[in-house]
């Protein structure tokens, strides 16, 4: 069964690509038509992509990997940090740091010296500070959480990117690429598929084209985390029974000795 339709995807505006003449040829097999000087995307190749996509994406959830959401466009920053909030996954909306994955030692620090200041704020190391110090802490802690609040949970580098728009958010695939985590994206009209593992042809500027997409990718990464959950919950009970087992056999033994 397939996790999105034709239809959901059509009445969201995922079939509009950009002006023909902005078009990249490599997205030719993606693209159905043209309307109007304006590219329409082929929704039943969508439809194929997402699943597979989906599919993938259920895996590393199961395996207990983290999938990292990337998009600092106006039009998916909200629906992006929601869903990937949803599922548990860290997400940059702000703007990507340079040096997020292929320094990413760098980046945890950052990450930690947020940590180190609400320790001290909460056990009083600052209160004897004058209220510019504080201030500029405050300030200082305030700019760390709106750019790397949201990966805080990071603590090694994820095992895959989803990213919205390629060409905006191109210094975040040119890093994963080069570290070898595969790339899940949506990818439009104008831009160059060739660098992305897992494609998904569609409108990346509608928030509702956005949403309809995010909407079947992280249903799966909850399965997944789901299926991650019953399976660690039956290998323990198995444990237990192993463990009641080994203790029932020594009593009797120990009985019969």
């Amino acid at each position: 069964m397939s996790r999105t339709n034709f239809d959901t995807l059509l009445e969201a505006g995922c079939h509009f690509g950009h002006l023909k003449r902005k078009w990249n040829p490599a997205m030719a097999p993606y693209i159905f038509m043209e309307r109007n000087g304006i590219h329409i995307i082929d929704l039943h190749k969508t439809v194929a992509k997402i699943d597979e996509a989906a599919e993938a994406l259920k895996q590393i959830a199961k395996s207990g990997k983290k999938i990292l959401f990337v998009a600092t466009k106006k039009q998916a920053k909200s629906v992006v940090a929601e869903k990937a909030a949803s599922v548990n996954m860290p997400y940059v909306i702000e703007r990507w740091p340079g040096g997020m994955l292929t320094n990413f030692p760098t980046i945890r620090k950052a990450v930690r010296k947020m940590a180190t200041i609400d320790k001290l704020t909460a056990d009083g190391t600052y209160s004897n500070l004058s209220k510019r110090e504080l201030l500029q802490i405050s300030r200082q802690r305030a700019k760390l959480e709106k750019n790397l609040g949201s990966i805080s949970d990071l603590n090694r580098l994820p095992s895959a990117l989803f990213v919205v728009d390629v060409m905006k958010e191109n210094i975040a695939v040119r890093e994963a690429n080069r570290l070898g985590i595969p790339v899940f994206a949506i990818v439009d009209t104008n831009s160059n598929p060739d660098d992305i593992d897992f494609v998904i042809p569609a409108n990346d500027d509608a928030s509702k084209s956005v949403e309809v997409i995010l909407n079947a990718c992280c249903a799966a990464i909850a399965e997944g985390l789901e299926e991650r959950k019953v399976e660690k919950a039956d290998s323990e009970a198995a444990a237990q029974q192993e463990d009641t087992k080994e203790m029932v056999a020594r009593v009797e033994e120990e009985s019969a000795e």
